[in-house]
Formats: structure tokens, sequence, C-alpha cells
């Protein structure tokens, strides 16, 4: 127990921290992760459905997202030309300037807020252990799907 409440509280304050140093760039994290995995796909596009996974939120949750930052200018939302189904998501010019002004100060965060805490060892082990964990929930879903 000791372990999940230290977990639960570190992760919910780091969080917070790390949204609170995004608030200069009008991005919250959901924002910044959505529109980091964007960044580094094929052509900044993605199928909504793989940026879902990758960025851990629900597709209503996503679809939510992409509301607001199409709103911002940032991402478009185009169909799918080989799966009538499916669509993409595609990171704007706009959206690859907010994102490359943001992420010099994001990586600092999590650098000072996170990475410099921590030893070699210690993110070598949480590495370890989070994987671990991931793979298992991955899993998990899969069954329950």
């Amino acid at each position: 127990m000791k372990a999940w409440r230290s977990y639960i509280i570190a992760s919910r304050r780091l969080l917070e921290a790390l949204e609170i140093d995004l608030e200069g760039h009008d991005l919250s994290m959901a924002d910044y992760e959505v529109m980091a995995q964007l960044s580094e796909a094929p052509g900044r596009r993605m199928r909504m459905s793989d940026l879902a996974e990758l960025s851990m939120l629900s597709k209503s949750r996503l679809s939510h997202r992409m509301k607001v930052m199409e709103k911002a200018g940032w991402i478009k939302r185009e169909e799918c030309d080989v799966d009538r189904r499916g669509s993409w998501a595609v990171m704007t010019d706009k959206g690859w300037k907010a994102i490359v002004a943001a992420a010099p100060d994001h990586v600092s965060s999590v650098r000072r807020r996170f990475l410099d805490q921590l030893s070699v060892k210690e993110q070598e082990n949480l590495t370890a252990t989070f994987t671990h964990v991931t793979e298992e929930l991955r899993e998990q879903f899969k069954r329950e799907s």
C-alpha cells in the first residue's frame, strides 16, 4: 500500500507540475502528448485509433481533445481514403510551431522535476517496472475488449 500511495501522490503532483510548466504555451499535458505523437509520425499524421492508443486516451477523450486542438488550428482531421470508417489526425504547420516552441520547456521541466531527482539505477528500475506494468495492462485490456 505504501508503494501504491507513493506512486499516486508523486504521479499526480508531477503531472500537475508539468501541466503548470506548459501553461505559457496554452497546451495541456494531454494536448502535448497528442502533438508529440503526431510530430514524430510519418507525414505528421496518424490514424485516430492508433493515436488514441499511443496517447493513452480513450477514443471519446481524444475526440474531445481533437476539437480543442482543431479550434486552436494545431490539428485537422481528414477522412481515411482507404477505410471510410477511420480518420486521420494531421498536424498543421501551426501545430508544428506550437510543439517546437513548447518542447524545450517541457523537456527541461521533465528533467528538473523527474529525471534529476533519480539516480541512473533508479531510472533503470522505474523503466523496467513500468514497462512490465504497461505490458501487463495492455494484455489485460486486449483480453477484456
